[in-house]
């Protein structure tokens, strides 16, 4: 995959005509292009329709948090729109996630189904008070926790990845291994603003660390040169896939090691 396949921009924008101008300069160094509550709401499917149409991948970032068989009716919407992936929120539960991928499954290029684990705006205090947990409890369930179990929980049922923070990167492969997806949001290149984010880390951190794909919003669509945004985004990543690939070429040489010596 070629680094600039590995960036989305979130087009969390009020309307086609925020949107398109970006579509349009950008759509040749990027992935895709992620489509949230807001623009979806405010335009619809044609948001899908308008992007897909000058050769553009879409993300759906709907959450779709719900009883199983509206989700899985939602998801068959979403494979019917043409969408390359989209996403539903884990906490919905495993039925939900079974469901899902029942319905999706027929369909010939049906997209990538991806489960959020844990906002990236949420910190283990923002948990804890969701969860209503005691102060023992808190040790235990904390951010890591939750993301790692519900992240299992989605490989187990069919999910093909899910949406994670690059904090949980580590812990998300050594549970569920290098060939389930991770899509990463809240990233920043350095000296970047963070705006509402609170798990950030860079872009070359979060690839060097198992990110399949990155979801970058406004240091993108709010920079005065958005293509020179891009590039040094694009070399950020670039300098995270080496760092992944020595990574790799250790843990085979580890493995090789153990198999000579029998170990």
């Amino acid at each position: 995959m070629r680094p600039e396949e590995r960036i989305w921009i979130a087009l969390d924008v009020p309307g086609l005509e925020y949107a398109m101008p970006i579509v349009r300069q950008t759509r040749d160094f990027v992935g895709g292009y992620k489509i949230g509550k807001e623009l979806f709401t405010a335009e619809g499917p044609r948001a899908v329709e308008a992007i897909k149409h000058i050769g553009g991948k879409v993300f759906l970032d709907l959450k779709y948090h719900d009883i199983p068989t509206t989700v899985a009716k939602a998801g068959v919407a979403a494979a019917r729109l043409g969408v390359e992936m989209f996403n539903v929120h884990t906490a919905s539960g495993t039925e939900m996630m079974q469901m899902t991928m029942a319905a999706v499954i027929p369909y010939r290029k049906r997209p990538k189904v991806l489960g959020v684990t844990v906002l990236t705006s949420l910190k283990d205090k923002d948990l804890d008070q969701i969860m209503g947990l005691a102060e023992a409890e808190r040790s235990f369930f904390n951010r890591e926790h939750v993301v790692v179990t519900r992240a299992k929980d989605a490989q187990g049922y069919g999910l093909d990845g899910v949406v994670c923070s690059a904090k949980e990167l580590r812990a998300v492969r050594k549970v569920c291994g290098w060939d389930f997806l991770t899509m990463v949001p809240g990233t920043r290149s350095p000296g970047a603003a963070a705006h509402d984010q609170k798990n950030i880390e860079t872009p070359e951190y979060a690839i060097a660390n198992g990110a399949d794909y990155l979801v970058i919003g406004r240091q993108v669509t709010e920079a005065s040169d958005v293509l020179e945004e891009l590039e040094k985004i694009k070399q950020e990543v670039w300098q995270g896939t080496k760092k992944r690939f020595a990574k790799d070429l250790r843990r085979v040489r580890a493995v090789d090691f153990d198999l000579v010596h029998g170990w």
